[in-house]
């Protein structure tokens, strides 16, 4: 499992009965998980004391209980910052267990030795995009929401990069890669986080299981013929990282590309058990 571990301004205090317990900066939240299945195991005495609490709706999505978090505010990790906002569907604008596929992308930008360009898809607010123009590459960030990729622009300002040689792209991620393979674009690193299920800004049907696998083998198109990564996050219940990890095998194979490939999930410390919770599936290609 890849932990993140490294945060000073997010902390998992506990999770039980569906829900976990989080503070983030000064404010602690509770937010529900479809990973904690266990029940009656709570031992942090913070679960009465919470800023904030969503519930879900029987008629689906969901709202908050707002016992005095802001509207917004901010938090670090290293020298990276973010803004952090409760919005619908229990999101708060960054999901705190990718910090290690940032630490990941990071690393092997600053270690490369020379100039690269990542492509980030299905961006969302931008961690990664964040991690990655920090690292001193160039980025292309691209989400179907234009409010996402606002918050990408706000989190990379946040973060002393408003001058960054960043791209903020509003479009649906397939019609970009087409369009990219069209104009003979390409980029020594990728990224990619693909939702369950989604529309693009024109109403473009998106469902991963049908989806996954010809994008992978469209996307792999668009790597340098001396790529640094490709990175594929998954939070879809049943996509395992095993299998993530085939496809993409298959893809680079088909595209003449030789990597070294880690499958695992993402997972969060629990600080009441020691345990890690896990978060999603990953699989990072490094060449």
């Amino acid at each position: 499992m890849f932990v993140s571990d490294k945060w000073k301004s997010y902390r998992l205090l506990d999770a039980s009965d569906g829900m976990r317990l989080e503070k983030w900066g000064e404010y602690v939240l509770v937010r529900p998980d479809p990973q904690v299945l266990w029940n009656g195991v709570k031992k942090s005495g913070l679960w009465d004391k919470y800023d904030g609490y969503y519930s879900r709706s029987s008629s689906g999505g969901g709202s908050w209980e707002n016992r005095g978090f802001p509207e917004e505010w901010k938090i670090s990790y290293g020298d990276l910052n973010f803004k952090i906002k409760p919005m619908g569907f229990k999101h708060t604008g960054i999901f705190p267990e990718q910090a290690a596929n940032w630490d990941f992308c990071r690393k092997l930008i600053e270690d490369s030795g020379r100039e690269n360009s990542v492509l980030n898809l299905f961006g969302y607010t931008g961690g990664a995009t964040v991690a990655c123009a920090k690292a001193g590459a160039r980025v292309c960030h691209v989400d179907a929401a234009k409010g996402m990729v606002s918050l990408c622009r706000e989190n990379a300002a946040l973060s002393g990069l408003s001058d960054a040689p960043v791209r903020y792209i509003v479009d649906d991620c397939i019609k970009f890669v087409e369009r990219e393979l069209r104009r003979g674009n390409k980029y020594t690193g990728i990224i990619m986080d693909p939702p369950s299920y989604g529309r693009g800004p024109g109403g473009e049907l998106w469902k991963l299981e049908e989806n996954i696998f010809s994008f992978i083998r469209l996307t792999v198109r668009l790597l340098d013929e001396r790529p640094l990564f490709f990175l594929i996050n998954s939070y879809t219940t049943g996509l395992s990282p095993k299998t993530v990890e085939y496809m993409s095998a298959v893809a680079l194979k088909e595209a003449g590309l030789a990597g070294k490939a880690e499958s695992s999930e993402l997972g969060l410390v629990v600080e009441s058990t020691g345990l890690a919770l896990p978060c999603g599936a990953v699989v990072r290609w490094s060449f």
